[in-house]
């Protein structure tokens, strides 16, 4: 390495260091709280690590609250979610990347209108729809709302990875006497996974930590998702920050999980969706 390249070197590597340290601190804090007792939450002052550790904060959260009521609440709304959109987004993008129609670009200049609108705006007149149908405090009913918000976000984004495949392909296989659906499921498909694993990363997480609609359609702990469960450590004089802090290094668990498993194909797809050709 020529000596004029070590300082920029030097340079860009602490910066990175400094971004990663910035962007970890919450969770190590997170974590920090969580194992706390609550008599040295406050006495202590700021420390970067308490001078006695407990795991009370997750045992009452495990045992006596509705936490896995809520988790399981949520892995459910989350999943459900990431596969509908992605299935309906794969269809719907591959329909916009290789077909074309008359009311093409009526469909697609709606679907960008409907990610203009505030949510706060929206939530009067979805529970409005939903209260009649019976789905206002029920995770169907979060299921259908999160995937109707999610859906044109996800099909554009499939969209460019569908453009970024050759329609020779296709054609090729359609020669060879396959259908257009059989190219699409064997062929094109296959080649799409990192995408597919983006738009599934993506939404998961936007499903996981949704909190508006959540809270306005949902009455009661048997259906709550896991942000409005973390509301019921909020009393009215006082927070129970070390069981709130437990609960929400639980709950990271399964996200980090999910993006471990996808993290190979979710590179691949972020980098092949922001580049084409």
């Amino acid at each position: 390495m020529r000596s004029g390249s070590i300082i920029p070197t030097i340079a860009h590597r602490l910066a990175i260091l400094v971004y990663i340290v910035f962007a970890l601190f919450p969770l190590f804090w997170l974590l920090k709280v969580s194992v706390t007792p609550n008599k040295l939450l406050y006495s202590e002052g700021v420390r970067m690590w308490p001078s006695e550790m407990t795991w009370e904060h997750y045992s009452f959260v495990l045992r006596h609250s509705a936490f896995p009521t809520f988790f399981k609440n949520s892995l459910i709304v989350s999943a459900s979610t990431a596969v509908a959109v992605t299935v309906c987004a794969s269809l719907s993008g591959y329909a916009l990347s290789r077909f074309s129609f008359r009311a093409k670009y009526w469909i697609v200049a709606l679907m960008l209108l409907t990610q203009m609108f505030p949510l706060v705006m929206l939530v009067a007149p979805i529970f409005k729809i939903l209260s009649p149908l019976g789905l206002t405090n029920s995770l169907t009913g979060l299921v259908i709302v999160y995937t109707a918000f999610n859906v044109p976000f996800a099909t554009f984004l499939m969209q460019s990875f569908f453009d970024g495949i050759p329609r020779d392909l296709e054609e090729a296989a359609m020669i060879d006497g396959a259908t257009q659906f059989v190219a699409f499921r064997q062929i094109i498909l296959p080649l799409t996974l990192p995408g597919i694993a983006a738009t599934l990363g993506f939404v998961f997480t936007a499903a996981w930590s949704e909190l508006l609609f959540a809270l306005m359609l949902i009455n009661g702990n048997d259906a709550a998702t896991f942000p409005v469960g973390l509301l019921t450590f909020v009393s009215k004089f006082s927070v129970d920050f070390g069981q709130m802090m437990a609960a929400g290094v639980m709950a990271l668990i399964p996200a980090g999980l999910f993006f471990l498993l996808i993290q190979r194909y979710l590179v691949q797809g972020l980098t092949a969706g922001a580049v084409k050709g």
